[in-house]
């Protein structure tokens, strides 16, 4: 059995952000999220916000965040690069010291098709930022998540490029940039299925989505020219057909995070505001591939994850 099914949410893929949110008071919750000042995740703290949440944004470049959420109201920035381990160690007791707590968590930000980098001992960079840093800040941050609290976990369509390379996560036998994608958006749905495992009787559930195909400064390291070739702009730069707006876009994130209707629900991965079947054969879109919502491959990933973090607050 498996809970991935749609539940019939009355929303889809052309639905806004602030559409999904009409009727929900987020007034005295708190709300962080990563990269929340750029692409989707400005659209996702200018919906949490516009619905009352007071919004902490964590950012690598904390000036220009700032910049950007000027005028969104209720909403705060800090320093944060989630390639450095010890900065989010820092960033994460400063804020557990405060006493403030986290109603909403949503792991947005992360890095798409880079050229090969490597971060802290080596490790490859997207895997790192996207599952690694994230793993440890939602750790850290454990004693801050109140009861009732959601953890969102942005992932993509792109996981269905790789499951978890156990043989070789840090591609050191030959880097490919996709692959090296696809394994962390993989890392970032398993994560949430453990996560929901193991947080679920302490009132903390997880959720993973895919947002759906956006243009926005993710794509910084893909060249026009690639974009051209994989069909998702026109030579003029029109996107294609069937991307999003980054409104559009964020509304998969803020239902996850707030939608009545996933009380008491977890682990699960979503798609166009709604729960996404599972993938059988070569069907994959509106779907998830059985390896990123397999229990066993979750917690054997939560294991190396603690490992190679040293902070592990939920088993």
């Amino acid at each position: 059995m498996t809970a991935q099914h749609r539940i019939g949410s009355g929303f889809g893929a052309r639905s806004t952000a602030r559409e999904v949110l009409t009727g929900i008071d987020l007034s005295g919750r708190t709300a962080l999220v990563t990269g929340g000042h750029s692409g989707l995740g400005l659209e996702t703290t200018r919906a949490l916000s516009a619905a009352g949440a007071r919004v902490i944004v964590p950012a690598r470049r904390p000036a220009a965040a700032r910049e950007a959420l000027r005028d969104i109201p209720r909403t705060e920035t800090h320093e944060l690069d989630l390639a450095d381990l010890r900065g989010v160690r820092v960033f994460a007791e400063t804020l557990v010291e405060t006493g403030r707590t986290i109603d909403l968590l949503i792991a947005n930000a992360g890095i798409m098709a880079c050229p090969e980098t490597r971060v802290g001992p080596g490790w490859e960079a997207q895997f790192a930022v996207n599952h690694l840093g994230h793993f440890a800040l939602v750790n850290r941050l454990r004693p801050a998540l109140a009861t009732g609290s959601r953890v969102v976990s942005v992932s993509s369509g792109a996981h269905f490029a790789s499951g978890i390379r156990w043989h070789d996560i840090h591609f050191r036998d030959g880097y490919d940039k996709w692959a090296a994608y696809g394994q962390s958006k993989t890392a970032n749905v398993l994560f949430a299925v453990r996560l929901d495992a193991l947080g679920a009787a302490a009132g903390v559930r997880a959720f993973a989505l895919h947002p759906g195909s956006i243009l926005t400064p993710l794509q910084r390291h893909i060249p026009r020219a690639e974009q051209i070739a994989l069909g998702w702009v026109s030579p003029g730069g029109t996107p294609a057909e069937d991307f999003k707006t980054p409104e559009q876009g964020a509304a998969t994130t803020v239902w996850a995070a707030t939608s009545p209707l996933l009380d008491g629900h977890g682990g699960v991965y979503c798609e166009d505001c709604d729960v996404a079947e599972l993938a059988t054969g070569d069907t994959t879109g509106g779907r998830v591939a059985p390896w990123a919502v397999d229990p066993g491959e979750a917690t054997r990933l939560w294991d190396l994850s603690a490992e190679l973090t040293g902070v592990d607050a939920f088993s």
